[in-house]
């Protein structure tokens, strides 16, 4: 369940993908909305949700995310929808498009990389992204040793 601050205010959770961020470089994001059904909003709203495999694609001028896994709410009723169905994301024709023509061009992809809440509603964001070799890998993680080790000496 979403903890309470000591405020009083409610923390929403923010599920992201940790995993897109070492496999793919994100060249850039953008934000729609998920269709859900039945009680799968109260589980993203307890942080029941795993984005690790899932990915996107478009489909007759709709994005479709496949292999993202919501868990079953424990206390709903009778009607438990399937946990790695496909689900709808809401974008904008226009946005649809752009995402259509830049993950056809050679190598790109378009990546889930957090679920969230904003303004009550359930968000998606979706990266356009450029997958990893091996080798690039090792450079990132470097990379960022190194970065951290001047931030301890300075």
């Amino acid at each position: 369940m979403a903890r309470k601050s000591e405020g009083g205010e409610r923390r929403l959770p923010v599920i992201q993908n940790r995993r897109a961020r070492h496999d793919y470089e994100i060249l850039n994001t953008h934000e729609g909305g998920i269709v859900l059904v039945g009680s799968e909003v109260k589980s993203v709203l307890a942080g029941k949700v795993n984005l690790q495999g899932s990915h996107c694609r478009v489909e007759s001028g709709e994005i479709w995310i496949y292999d993202m896994d919501i868990a079953p709410y424990e206390k709903a009723a009778s009607f438990v929808p399937e946990r790695r169905r496909k689900r709808k994301l809401l974008f904008h024709k226009k946005q649809i498009e752009l995402l259509r023509r830049r993950s056809e061009e050679r190598g790109l992809s378009l990546i889930p990389t957090k679920v969230y809440f904003a303004n009550g509603k359930v968000k998606v964001e979706v990266a356009l992204a450029k997958g990893r070799k091996r080798y690039d890998k090792r450079e990132a993680i470097a990379k960022k040793d190194e970065r951290r080790a001047r931030q301890r000496e300075g």
